[in-house]
């Protein structure tokens, strides 16, 4: 499919350069999945990106729900091959709990995927309210992902997954980053590895994207 042709990532318009981080904070958004011939309703596109290397992790799943979000979670933090630090979201119901029927407050920390963050340690940093550009890193991924579902055509929920995954695998291993000097996710998380051993849980090689 020449709408899933490599290309350099971030070769079109600049955007604002975010704070340099090592490996470990991952942003994460969710993809409204047009609805398939096949399928009573639409899905889902859970995406982690981390923030250093680009590394995409990414899952279908059938609802928006705190359940989801927090078992995408436990999905990312098996499948990254670094230790994850901070994670950064929006405000939705999946993620917290930070608004409710009397307006905004402080999360109260018993959100499912709050206590996920917890039992790993993990810091949960929430967008600022109506500054959705905070995330803009994954936003962007997900425009992309936009492209594809938009310029091709699929005649089943299995196809749509089929070429998701294919993208994601494509993503990591083969599209440079302009932001990365040009060399692709894994190999940038390679490069870490080789630089802060410390900061890895296992090696670097054919990390999946999407399940």
């Amino acid at each position: 499919l020449k709408e899933l042709i490599p290309k350099e990532e971030g070769a079109k318009k600049p955007h604002k350069k975010f704070k340099d981080y090592a490996p470990g904070f991952i942003h994460i958004d969710v993809k409204y999945l047009p609805k398939m011939p096949d399928e009573k309703a639409h899905r889902y596109l859970f995406v982690a990106i981390d923030r250093a290397t680009r590394w995409v992790y990414a899952k279908v799943f059938a609802q928006k729900t705190a359940a989801n979000a927090s078992a995408f979670l436990q999905q990312v933090i098996a499948a990254a091959a670094f230790k994850i630090e901070k994670v950064l979201t929006d405000n939705g119901k999946e993620f917290t709990d930070r608004f409710c029927a009397t307006g905004e407050r402080e999360p109260t920390g018993r959100h499912r995927f709050d206590l996920v963050c917890k039992e790993h340690q993990i810091e949960h940093r929430l967008i600022p309210p109506a500054h959705p550009q905070t995330n803009g890193m994954v936003e962007r991924f997900n425009g992309r992902i936009a492209e594809v579902v938009a310029t091709t055509r699929f005649d089943s929920a299995q196809n749509l997954e089929k070429t998701l995954h294919h993208y994601v695998q494509m993503y990591n291993h083969q599209i440079p980053q302009k932001a990365l000097g040009h060399v692709s996710p894994v190999q940038a998380l390679k490069n870490w590895q080789q630089k802060e051993p410390e900061r890895f849980k296992k090696q670097v090689y054919n990390l999946s994207g999407l399940d």
